[in-house]
């Protein structure tokens, strides 16, 4: 206990503009929820919650040609090293890449029930197993070599990639979705072939145009083969980012 006759130091008291202090605070959260929840790294098109799934997979050379394992094994390694957020908050995010509805190339191969388009639920974690696909490999190619800057993780007892190598496409033909704090992102998914083919295009011909990307990509395209009627919205999103199916023309 303390002495009584002990003077009590004082606290330090500090005045702040509430105002202030309140838009200081929300925009720290705001550009924090964005980063992790909303909008992908364009480099590997990955959100910090996935990439660090698939690289907890990585750490269990869990490739194409290996054996699945329990995604509850995925998940536990995953909090336990990267992603501190609980299983539960991890499985949904390792399930949604494992499905065929949701991602154009799949970059978990899963084995068991991982639900279905018509909204069915997948099963427990401690049911389910998979794998890394082998888009998924390509994406890790040469992460050994620190081709990649890495950064501690959350109680630096290991080092993770801030971003994957990603030989292959990822964001462009995967596409993203997210929302945050004031702003969202909907990326939609293309055919591998025809974007290499665009990249390909790009290097050659710097200065083409869009018109000529468009001959090449003439839009998405969508894992559950859905049809676009009309190119108007196309090319809208194309050119402006933003863009509608209800256009025709």
């Amino acid at each position: 206990m303390s002495d009584p006759n002990t003077p009590v130091q004082s606290e330090r008291i500090e005045e702040l503009n509430i105002e202030r202090e309140l838009q200081d605070s929300y925009l720290t959260y705001a550009m924090s929820t964005i980063m992790d929840r909303a909008l992908p790294d364009v480099r590997d098109g990955l959100k910090p919650s996935q990439r660090r799934i698939l690289v907890a997979m990585n750490d269990l050379n869990l490739t194409p040609g290996r054996k699945h394992i329990k995604c509850a094994k995925i998940a536990g390694d995953t909090s336990g090293n990267y992603h501190p957020h609980g299983e539960a908050v991890i499985y949904p995010t390792l399930v949604r890449m494992a499905q065929e509805w949701n991602m154009r190339y799949k970059l978990i191969d899963g084995q068991g029930n991982f639900g279905s388009s018509d909204g069915d639920n997948p099963a427990a974690m401690r049911y389910t197993e998979a794998r890394m696909a082998p888009p998924t490999v390509e994406m890790m190619a040469d992460l050994e070599y620190d081709t990649v800057d890495f950064q501690p993780n959350y109680d630096e007892r290991l080092m993770e990639p801030t971003v994957l190598p990603s030989k292959f496409p990822n964001l462009l033909v995967n596409g993203s979705t997210g929302i945050a704090v004031g702003m969202s992102c909907d990326l939609l998914p293309h055919n591998l072939r025809e974007i290499c083919d665009a990249i390909i295009h790009v290097i050659d011909h710097p200065d083409c145009t869009l018109a000529d990307l468009m001959k090449i990509v003439p839009g998405p395209d969508f894992p559950t083969g859905g049809i676009i009627c009309g190119i108007g919205g196309i090319v809208d999103g194309y050119s402006t980012g933003r863009g509608t199916s209800d256009r025709p023309v």
